[in-house]
């Protein structure tokens, strides 16, 4: 760009001194005018000498020389030419700063002299970097709440019922013994087998636990893999509601060291669109995080038993979010990991369908859950 065209701004910072180039389309204009009109001046023909200087007696004509055709002369030409040249560099001008043809968003570049940083606010970085904050924001939600989050094994003995398959607490690879010589012989050493694994977090630093009631129904042994354990600590029901599907485990720390503990938040505030994150381990597969949105709040449910009982769950939520067995009694965080939710069940028929009990129930029921405890500030 000619330096000419340019103007110098002198900017004084509280820092040190910028200098800012700015362009002055008017002088520009102005000096492209005054060129083309000398142009058009240097265009016209001479003055004649006399009216009588016609070379045909002084009467003022061409003798016997042809006019010339009537239609437009050069100069008309130049000048149209030259107009239009204005008015089209004039449009240009206009649109490249009302930014016309950049998507509606305009382009900002910040120049300094002492950094040259430039920065651009086009509508497609635009909704690169929200999709970036949302991803790191989501890797962060994990980062922060995964050592919290536990999982459950649970030892019984095969012949006493277990809950119904469309929770999520049990199933694993091929945890259930169904050959009947080998639950017979189980039954006969009375030895606690493996029923099933489950998900569960902390909720207190003491060693308190949130989890399903069903995950640790009829269990003779509990077991918790923690992280940051290379063995797994036994755990003791505090107490549980078959009702509301909640249990509360404690285990101790073998150095006396605190457990990490998530917060419980506020449903109600949550919104429906909103992003949400699963943590458990389905199928044995542990720590596994899964993202989805809250699909729907106030879901009733009703799950019938093997045994045929039913149970009713209210103001349930609904995600998208993929819960699978093994998942049940894990947290439903929102993007500031606070609890929610607790991941409850999915239905093996569908796709994208599970739910959670919210932590306005949860709340309320850690209360009497936890009655008589001397847990702290829970």
């Amino acid at each position: 760009m000619n330096e000419n065209n340019m103007e110098k701004v002198d900017i004084e910072s509280s820092k040190e001194p910028v200098t800012v180039y700015r362009y002055d389309s008017s002088n520009n204009i102005a000096r492209m005018q005054s060129s083309y009109e000398e142009q058009l001046n240097a265009m016209e023909p001479p003055s004649s000498a006399g009216s009588g200087d016609g070379g045909n007696g002084g009467n003022g004509k061409r003798g016997n020389r042809p006019d010339r055709p009537k239609g437009p002369s050069a100069k008309s030409m130049v000048a149209s030419f030259l107009v239009g040249a204005l008015v089209v560099g004039g449009l240009s001008f206009m649109s490249d700063k009302l930014n016309l043809f950049s998507g509606g968003t305009a382009a900002s570049v910040e120049s300094s002299a002492s950094g040259g940083h430039s920065y651009s606010d086009v509508a497609g970085l635009t909704t690169a970097s929200v999709a970036a904050n949302v991803d790191e924001k989501i890797s962060s939600v994990f980062d922060e709440a995964n050592p919290a989050v536990v999982e459950i094994e649970n030892y019984g003995i095969e012949s006493q019922s277990t809950s119904s398959q469309l929770f999520g607490g049990f199933g694993g690879f091929g945890e259930r013994m169904d050959d009947p010589r080998q639950q017979s012989q189980q039954q006969q050493n009375q030895d606690p087998v493996l029923m099933g694994t489950g998900t569960g977090f902390f909720f207190n630093e003491d060693g308190y636990i949130l989890t399903n009631e069903h995950v640790i129904a009829d269990a003779t042994e509990l077991k918790v893999k923690v992280p940051g354990y290379d063995e797994p600590l036994d755990a003791t029901v505090v107490n549980s509601d078959a009702d509301l599907d909640l249990a509360v485990l404690k285990v101790t720390s073998p150095d006396g060291k605190k457990f990490p503990a998530l917060k419980i938040g506020d449903s109600d505030q949550a919104n429906i669109g909103d992003w949400v994150v699963a943590i458990g381990n389905p199928y044995g597969l542990d720590h596994t995080m899964t993202v989805g949105v809250l699909s729907a709040k106030e879901r009733p449910i009703t799950i019938t038993g093997e045994d045929g009982t039913e149970h009713k769950y209210e103001h349930l939520l609904q995600t998208d979010a993929s819960i699978n067995p093994g998942n049940s009694g894990g947290p439903l965080l929102n993007t500031r990991g606070e609890v929610i939710g607790v991941n409850t069940a999915v239905n093996a028929e569908a796709q994208g369908i599970g739910f959670a009990i919210p932590a306005s129930t949860i709340q309320d029921a850690l209360t009497e859950l936890m009655a008589g405890t001397s847990a702290k500030s829970l």
